[in-house]
């Protein structure tokens, strides 16, 4: 009969190898360092009662073959092999015994190195750094964090990159005081710089760094944008015992697939969509204004800012907007309730300082204004903040943007722009599209109605001011491109299927930079407003290239001729690690072109053309990817009965 310390010993040494290959490799949960540590008591507690019988019965054994004559034969199934992949112990070979205890013990101390070792280690207490945040065409704000202050006063100045006469060195400005009120930072704009120049920057404290200055609208250059976006980074991850603790080598690929860019494509900024650092994972170790500067700290301590030598990440202009996991996950719950006070204070401190202004018509107090806009080149953007004004989700009167901002987004949309920018490009931290069915309530997938006036707007600008408006999103550690057609134009059942190119809205949602990815698909049309373009869920390190310029687009026309359409052409570029994975080009034509578009042949809208698939390497589907969108569906409908038996015992202990 097999005793219960077998059982015992074999089913936690399976949980603890399990457990941790999923939390060093795939996931980092919380829930797994408890299940971790507990099953490693568990095996051996259970491997020392093991031993103890083994030990009588080798004893009793030994006096009954003297008795008897017979010798003792150990037990079959007591191998090598056996210990090594159960963890029970081998009466034969003692080794094999030490060794797989030796394992689950590494294995437990690997979890504790990924858990600890950067917070115990790290605190990052005398950073200093420095970064350039927005960039216009004649000012750069520039971030700089020096807690020592024997290099007070800090002098900060800057010339072009191509002067080398020290006498033309510009003074900006003299910081003299720095202290634990803004954690040791100061934001300082570089002021009267010259349009689409290379500058560099230093500080008296020997911190130096460069940028390019963003073009002058209505110039030549201006017709021409570049940039990157991506979200959600965690130091570390995937777990490598041999890495810095605080490398991210989603940035390190990033910067060196920016490093091969001919000049002309090389991004003018990376528009990072939240998940800047993870406070709960893989543990929440506090809730203080401390923890969270400390997590930013420790971001930006990283070696990976400075890995490509002369093209640094810390050299690229980022700007930023919020997301859950910079508070809590999932946050819902407005920006007076705690943690938010104290997640908003490092925000501030590190990214809204240095990021783009906040919009002409905010409706709010500006310094309760926490979204942005911007105009670079051929596009305009507006910048949402979709935590900190949101309510609970699902409700008939749920926002996620609140009345202010909401307000303030529509105003953008309806403002002609002038005639040399033919995008609006709206950055949210979370999906807009509700093909994700898992978590869906936290993305805008939960606050439909609010989502509705929303695209209401969209379509109509794009109809009546001859422009596109693309939505960039992050989030859901995937990628999917999906687009919602205006329903003023009848477009037909084959013009809604999954998986094409056509009409419509569209939005580029992606990530993670440096982060897990699931291995089951969530992802999916369901309904003829939504239509999914691609999904592409795998790769730890996903981000997109966004390139705009004018050139020629080809049309065929009613007649069968093709005529030629002088258009300002977006082209979206997908890498997954280091290679390109997926391209897709939007185009609207430049004024004066529009007549052209709406004699074309199977186009429905009078202004814009459909988007167009350019390239894609992506696998064909298989099996498997059809067992995981199965599994997906699995999980997806878990969690649905899941809640609803939550939601059932809740009424039923409120009844009683």
């Amino acid at each position: 009969m097999v005793s219960l310390s077998r059982v015992a010993a074999v089913t936690s040494s399976a949980t603890l190898r399990l457990a941790t290959f999923i939390f060093l490799r795939w996931i980092p949960g919380h829930h797994f360092p408890p299940l971790i540590f507990t099953s490693l008591v568990v095996y051996l507690t259970s491997l020392f009662s093991l031993r103890r019988p083994d030990t009588a019965e080798r004893h009793h054994g030994s006096k009954g073959s003297q008795n008897t004559g017979r010798s003792v034969r150990t037990p079959a199934g007591g191998g090598v092999l056996k210990a090594l992949l159960t963890g029970l112990p081998s009466p034969r070979s003692p080794w094999a015994t030490r060794l797989t205890v030796l394992v689950n013990i590494l294995l437990t101390l690997l979890t504790s190195d990924l858990l600890f070792h950067g917070v115990v280690f790290y605190p990052a207490d005398d950073l200093a750094f420095s970064r350039i945040g927005y960039v216009s065409s004649t000012t750069a704000n520039l971030l700089v964090r020096e807690p020592d202050s024997s290099q007070l006063p800090l002098v900060v100045s800057y010339q072009e990159t191509e002067q080398e006469d020290p006498s033309t060195w510009t003074e900006e400005g003299i910081i003299y005081a720095l202290d634990e009120t803004t954690d040791f930072t100061a934001s300082v704009t570089l002021k009267n710089l010259k349009p689409s120049s290379h500058y560099r920057y230093s500080l008296s404290n020997n911190r130096t760094g460069s940028f390019v200055t963003a073009p002058l609208q209505r110039s030549k250059s201006a017709n021409r944008l570049s940039f990157l976006t991506s979200s959600c980074m965690k130091p570390n991850f995937p777990y490598n015992p041999l890495s810095h603790p605080l490398r991210i080598e989603g940035i390190e690929k990033m910067t060196e697939t920016v490093s091969k860019l001919p000049s002309w494509l090389r991004p003018a900024f990376m528009l990072f969509l939240g998940d800047f650092i993870y406070i709960d994972v893989p543990q929440r170790f506090g809730s203080s204004v401390s923890h969270y500067r400390s997590e930013y700290r420790r971001v930006y301590s990283s070696p990976s800012w400075y890995a490509q030598g002369d093209s640094p990440a810390i050299d690229l202009p980022w700007i930023h907007t919020l997301d859950d996991h910079e508070i809590e996950n999932d946050w819902s719950k407005g920006n007076s309730t705690a943690p938010y006070p104290a997640a908003a204070d490092p925000y501030i401190h590190y990214h809204v300082s240095v990021n783009p202004p906040i919009p002409a018509t905010p409706f709010a107090k500006p310094e309760n204004t926490t979204y942005f806009s911007f105009t670079n080149g051929p596009a305009s953007f507006f910048m949402l903040d979709t935590r900190t004004y949101r309510s609970e989700p699902a409700q008939l009167d749920s926002t996620i943007l609140g009345s202010a901002q909401l307000q303030s987004l529509l105003a953008y949309l309806s403002r002609p722009e002038p005639a040399e920018v033919r995008w609006k490009i709206v950055a949210s931290s979370v999906p807009f599209t509700k093909n994700w069915h898992i978590g869906t309530t936290d993305t805008w997938g939960g606050f439909l109605n609010e989502r509705r006036i929303v695209f209401e707007a969209m379509w109509h600008a794009e109809r009546a001011l001859g422009i596109r408006i693309i939505l960039l999103s992050g989030d859901r550690h995937e990628f999917g491109a999906t687009r919602f057609p205006d329903p003023a134009f009848n477009y037909t059942p084959a013009e809604l299927l999954s998986d094409t190119a056509g009409e419509g809205l569209h939005e580029f949602s992606v990530g993670p930079l440096s982060m897990f990815y699931l291995p089951i698909r969530t992802y999916r049309q369901t309904d003829n407003e939504d239509v999914a373009v691609k999904y592409i869920p795998t790769g730890n390190t996903k981000y997109g290239l966004i390139d705009i310029e004018i050139r020629d687009e080809s049309v065929l026309t009613a007649s069968g001729k093709t005529a030629i359409v002088p258009s300002s052409i977006l082209t979206y570029s997908l890498y997954v690690d280091s290679d390109v994975a997926w391209k897709y080009s939007i185009s609207v034509p430049l004024p004066g072109y529009e007549d052209i578009v709406a004699s074309a042949a199977s186009v429905r809208h009078p202004r814009l053309l459909p988007g167009k698939v350019i390239e894609d390497n992506t696998e064909t589907v298989g099996y498997d990817t059809q067992l995981r969108a199965v599994i997906g569906q699995v999980e997806e409908v878990g969690a649905q009965l899941i809640s609803r038996v939550g939601d059932l015992v809740y009424r039923i202990l409120d009844k009683a």
